[in-house]
């Protein structure tokens, strides 16, 4: 009878767990959600008169960022690869927001051909640039190129952006008060410069690539912001969050781990709050060099504080685009 009892005991704990563990996580879940949200820019700044240039604003957190700054008046230029998809994504924010002014134009940062075409065609077209919000980027890559001869990650997350900024650096010191945003991420505490092999052609680990491209954008905006102290020009990096978007499209494990654990993602529009809060809180207008997360400062690496690091990868960048940026 004891051992009956003691059997009967366990199934009702059992039980017990099997319905009360989901009811307490379905009673969780609003705060949970809340959680994983993250911060919201709370600034209600309106951008009419402004223009801004969103890289890869055909998806994901950049479309979302792009929606924000159409919403408050800005002229948002969508700088993507897939044109017809950048088209679409024009199309359908200018219909939500009432905003006529959102162009889109060719921009593929795996090629400086590209890069150098697009800044010629902008600085033709379009007279004034307040914001500039390096985001595209790619993830967990394998092996590859970019037309240049770069490492993928490398040439598209640092050196494409690189690049573009040096190209429309003029244009925004014209229209300062201006500012930079580039997109990073957690993931550059993982990351390296590895002078030695940056193209990766000694040793490769796709996941490692990209901390290091990420890693790249902390030190290009730190050394960035330094350069630019007194032109009213400001430049501040961001990490995201972990958000639900294509970027993990290159690994069959990320796709199927972002889709199982998607409930704990953000959404896009979580993701490019941070990005918004950069490119519009009246607070941040002198703060530049900085690096942000849900929308309030965030820890950098040690290796994302190395001034000499970030000196000296901003040579070699200069130095393989075959550019003098002083």
């Amino acid at each position: 009878m004891a051992m009956a009892a003691a059997g009967l005991s366990c199934w009702g704990a059992a039980l017990g767990a099997a319905v009360g563990v989901p009811l307490l996580l379905l009673a969780a879940a609003p705060r949970i959600r809340r959680f994983v949200a993250g911060g919201r820019c709370e600034s209600a700044a309106r951008l009419e008169g402004k223009a801004a240039v969103i890289t890869g604003a055909n998806t994901g957190i950049g479309k979302e960022t792009a929606r924000e700054l159409a919403r408050r008046g800005a002229r948002v230029i969508i700088a993507c690869r897939d044109t017809a998809k950048g088209e679409a994504a024009a199309a359908e924010i200018r219909a939500e927001t009432g905003n006529p002014q959102v162009v889109v134009k060719k921009l593929d940062l795996a090629d400086t051909k590209s890069i150098r075409e697009f800044a010629d065609s902008f600085l033709a077209e379009e007279k004034e640039l307040h914001i500039l919000i390096n985001n595209a980027g790619v993830m967990l890559c394998p092996y590859s190129k970019t037309a240049d001869g770069f490492e993928m990650h490398l040439g598209v997350n640092h050196l494409g952006h690189f690049l573009l900024t040096f190209l429309l650096l003029e244009r925004l010191k014209q229209s300062a008060p201006a500012r930079i945003i580039n997109v990073s991420s957690l993931g550059h505490h993982g990351g390296r410069i590895r002078f030695h092999d940056l193209n990766g052609e000694k040793s490769y680990n796709r996941g490692l690539a990209y901390c290091h491209s990420k890693l790249a954008n902390v030190l290009f905006t730190r050394e960035l912001a330094r350069q630019l102290q007194g032109t009213k020009v400001t430049a501040n990096a961001l990490h995201p969050g972990s958000v639900r978007t294509e970027l993990v499209r290159h690994s069959v494990l990320m796709t199927w781990l972002w889709r199982i654990f998607s409930f704990f993602l953000k959404t896009p529009w979580e993701g490019a709050q941070t990005s918004v809060y950069c490119a519009v809180a009246e607070e941040l207008e002198s703060v530049t060099g900085q690096y942000f997360s849900d929308c309030q400062p965030a820890y950098v690496s040690s290796w994302g504080r190395d001034d000499e690091t970030a000196k000296k990868l901003w040579n070699v960048s200069c130095e393989l685009l075959g550019i003098q940026w002083d």
